[in-house]
């Protein structure tokens, strides 16, 4: 069963990101003109200001740099209290906030090696697979 979860941003470069996703594929864009790795999503290259991107495959590997427990109801019961939010730099370099999967802040230690999974949720805008991180 598909977990409930708060409205994701879509509209151009998103939708294609969660394309991507529904694939089981983490891709972020890379920008064809200087090669940096554009997230979140953009029209032009934050660098070099090029609009010309590609969807670059990731490993789904990275480490984690910092983490949050929320014990505010933001979403009006949504999600379980408390959650928590995790900020992983991937091997590749970009950093990408996610939620844990199967471990939680209290079991976290600096630079704990993860790895991307999909989970399947949904929203207003219907059916998707959230990317999230285990550890390795």
């Amino acid at each position: 069963m598909a977990e409930k979860r708060p409205p994701r941003t879509l509209g151009p470069g998103h939708d294609q990101f969660w394309e991507w996703c529904g694939k089981g594929e983490l891709r972020l864009q890379k920008c064809t003109g200087c090669g940096a790795l554009i997230w979140p999503a953009a029209a032009a290259c934050e660098r070099c200001g090029d609009g010309e991107m590609d969807w670059q495959a990731m490993t789904g590997r990275g480490k984690l740099v910092s983490w949050c427990s929320f014990h505010q109801d933001y979403y009006g019961g949504m999600l379980p209290l408390p959650y928590d939010c995790i900020l992983v730099e991937l091997v590749e370099g970009p950093l990408f906030l996610s939620n844990p999967s199967g471990f939680g802040c209290e079991d976290i230690e600096p630079g704990m090696a993860v790895a991307v999974r999909f989970i399947d949720c949904e929203d207003d805008g219907g059916a998707y697979r959230l990317p999230v991180f285990a550890r390795v």
